[in-house]
């Protein structure tokens, strides 16, 4: 599948129905996330190949702290181990790794924010793919974020309404990314989750039923077709 004519530049993906493919298959819940591994391996490749330039997966929402505990401590474990295995790999292929959310909480395991740090600082001159994982991400937390830190910085600055723009807001939520053009939501589900609600203004949004750690390549071509066969007016017409 050739992007030149589609322009994809950035795709954002709710990563849905790791637990429903472990339990169609009679497995634990965690064996659906080890298998949405490939699906992210398999998707990072299409996209360089496809010279799409960002790549956005929600892999942990501040929601799924709500998951039992067992759960949790296995997603925190797998996201690390993901970096330990993989960020070679993926630093020879030249993927840039970002993160974003509420990094600095508490919650989250020493290791993991020790890691994330180092992989962002080993693969940051890497220009083939920008690969931004929404970890410990809520949209709800990022805006109530950016308001206060705005706040605070009007009461330094006394800044004027008219100086308070949506340019100047976006500098107060979590590190600058372009907005996406796509949003694709696997497992049937169609609602976006508290993720990127600022950001997805006028994204096309995609909703298939495949199961997550079932995406494949031909699945991805037919999301980009898609995208390419959408009339984007943002309001124009």
């Amino acid at each position: 599948m050739n992007n030149k004519e589609a322009s994809l530049k950035h795709l954002a993906i709710i990563m849905d129905g790791n637990g429903r493919w472990a339990l169609n298959k009679e497995l634990p819940r965690t064996s659906g996330h080890a298998e949405g591994e490939h699906s992210l391996s398999r998707t990072i490749d299409w996209a360089i190949s496809n010279k799409i330039k960002w790549l956005t997966v929600y892999a942990f929402s501040t929601e799924n702290w709500l998951r039992s505990s067992d759960e949790v401590d296995y997603l925190m474990f797998f996201n690390r181990d993901i970096l330990i295995r993989r960020r070679d790999e993926f630093n020879d292929k030249g993927v840039k790794f970002r993160f974003l959310g509420n990094l600095n909480d508490e919650k989250i395991p020493d290791e993991n924010k020790i890691l994330m740090k180092e992989t962002e600082e080993i693969t940051k001159n890497n220009s083939n793919l920008n690969l931004v994982f929404a970890f410990n991400y809520g949209s709800h937390n990022e805006i109530h974020s950016a308001i206060m830190k705005l706040h605070n910085n009007n009461l330094e600055k006394m800044l004027s309404l008219e100086e308070i723009t949506d340019s100047f807001y976006s500098n107060f939520q979590y590190p600058d990314i372009p907005f996406p053009d796509v949003l694709l939501r696997t497992a049937g589900e169609e609602r976006i989750s508290n993720f990127l609600l600022y950001q997805l203004a006028y994204t096309e949004l995609i909703f298939i039923d495949t199961l997550w750690p079932d995406v494949n390549q031909d699945i991805l071509d037919n999301v980009l077709l898609e995208f390419k066969s959408r009339n984007r007016t943002y309001g124009k017409n």
